[in-house]
């Protein structure tokens, strides 16, 4: 079984939600934080045939990358990486000692009714990150008020820290701002749709990926 350019890119990325990974049969990869407050699931293209766990998936992903291209071997205790002539042989870790998202978790966060959408481009997403690391400020605030949505970079205890500010194509049915610890913020690259309830949960739905993560309000809402 061979494993795409583009999977391996999601398991990265999960791996900086989550050291641990649970994968169950079939082609849906999820991953949960140990705080619970990130929640994010993918459709990929291979069919996993069976369940397994890695406990360090930075050490599984640098196994990885010995190889070339390589090929995988689902065993019942361990998989095989594998390309010309050499090969690891990696074992599982017990179900039990990883951290993964309990069944029907999707379904019990989906946000419902969202009071702000918008649309975040690859471009303001990464001039979001870059102005939270230039600032060095570790907040990422989601204001709509009057109908207008923006993310804005600052400390919402401090109206006199430095601000950068992104207007976004976006809706609102009311007037709010909610803040995210930057660090929750662990997006592939790409263009998203973001949904936003009150109660403090979002969801951002990449464009061109199956990808969608869930992620909690680092303060609660306030009105704008």
């Amino acid at each position: 079984m061979k494993i795409s350019s583009q999977t391996l890119q999601v398991l990265k990325n999960f791996a900086s939600i989550n050291p641990n990974l649970l994968v169950k049969p079939g082609s849906v990869l999820s991953t949960i934080s140990t705080n619970k407050n990130i929640f994010a699931k993918a459709t990929v293209t291979e069919q996993f045939p069976a369940s397994f766990a890695i406990y360090d998936m930075q050490q599984f992903l640098g196994v990885i990358s010995i190889f070339d291209d390589p090929d995988f071997t689902f065993g019942e205790n361990s998989v095989i990486v594998s390309s010309e002539g050499r090969s690891v042989e990696y074992v599982y870790a017990n179900q039990e000692m990883v951290v993964a998202p309990s069944e029907g978790v999707a379904e019990k966060i989906a946000v419902k009714d969202p009071e702000i959408t918008f649309d975040l481009t690859s471009q303001g997403l990464n001039e979001v990150i870059k102005a939270t690391a230039i600032l060095q400020l570790d907040k990422i605030n989601v204001v709509s008020k009057g109908g207008t949505v923006s993310v804005v970079v600052a400390d919402p205890k401090n109206p006199s820290s430095n601000k950068f500010s992104l207007k976004v194509n976006g809706t609102s049915t009311a007037d709010l701002a909610m803040a995210f610890a930057a660090e929750n913020l662990k997006l592939i690259a790409g263009d998203y749709k973001v949904n936003i309830s009150s109660n403090g949960v979002s969801s951002f739905k990449n464009d061109k990926l199956n990808l969608e993560y869930f992620v909690a309000a680092d303060v609660k809402q306030k009105k704008a």
